[in-house]
């Protein structure tokens, strides 16, 4: 199964519109991403859809945080606010986290790109990220 492959999923589409990645890419070719420094995985493996239909039970905070220091990420970006809120253990707002951090990763919270969300959709959140990555920063106000 693929990352983002629901109909009318923004996913892909403003990966490349924001310049994390050179071309827009398929689904299917999620595990070429990484030859761009960029990674995906879930926090719940289980199960797929909204996040109305999950229980904190669902969310493998363990397992995460695991990757997180096995990876070493500069950014973790939540494309759900629910599960980062999850992981954070907190109520969140969408953009960077600025007192949070896993080790040495920071982390970034972005609305979700699936069509069944779009009230919640902006897209300059997204270019905050692509910003962040591109400066070398955790500042998305740094220039």
């Amino acid at each position: 199964m693929a990352y983002y492959a629901g109909r009318g999923n923004a996913f892909w589409r403003t990966l490349h519109a924001v310049g994390l990645t050179p071309r827009q890419f398929a689904p299917e070719e999620f595990r070429d991403l990484i030859r761009y420094g960029l990674g995906l995985t879930d926090l719940v493996k289980t199960l797929a859809g909204n996040d109305r239909k999950l229980s904190a039970a669902d969310f493998d905070l363990v397992g995460l945080r695991k990757k997180i220091l096995e990876y070493q990420p500069r950014t973790l970006a939540f494309t759900s606010k629910r599960a980062a809120q999850a992981f954070l253990r907190r109520k969140v707002n969408y953009g960077l986290q600025a007192d949070e951090a896993v080790e040495a990763t920071g982390v970034f919270v972005l609305p979700s790109p699936a069509g069944t969300a779009r009230r919640y959709w902006d897209e300059r959140l997204w270019r905050d990220l692509a910003h962040i990555r591109s400066s070398n920063s955790l500042d998305p106000r740094a220039s």
